[in-house]
């Protein structure tokens, strides 16, 4: 059993940073790519950036260039720094885990429970 707790959430003004952290604990046998996806109200929950375990970033568009995703290993922990913030990345944030099962060596998806981010104009 593997859970993630998501902290850092919050309210900013448009234009400020913040930085959200996920951490993994449990079980764990080991974790191939983590990732932030994001929910806004009345929406799809979408991607926004993805970290294979070897440290190779992917990321939405709209948030290429303003977001960076890190992760320390070590830690267990994936990160996302998020500087010029706009209301329209108003949105719960959940982390994930993409987890291997012992002895299978199947995949795992392990979700956060979400952590608001409210972004004013």
């Amino acid at each position: 059993q593997v859970q993630l707790v998501e902290s850092g959430g919050g309210l900013v003004q448009a234009g400020g940073s913040l930085r959200l952290s996920c951490a993994a604990s449990g079980n764990i046998f080991r974790i191939n790519t983590m990732g932030w996806y994001r929910q806004a109200p009345g929406k799809q929950r979408e991607l926004v950036a993805t970290i294979t375990d070897s440290g190779s970033p992917m990321y939405e568009p709209s948030v290429k260039d303003r977001f960076t995703i890190f992760r320390d290993n070590a830690k267990n922990t994936v990160y996302l720094q998020m500087n010029s913030l706009k209301p329209e990345d108003t949105a719960v944030y959940y982390c994930n885990a993409v987890t291997i099962v012992p002895v299978t060596y199947r995949n795992f998806e392990v979700w956060g429970q979400g952590t608001l981010i409210t972004v004013s104009s």
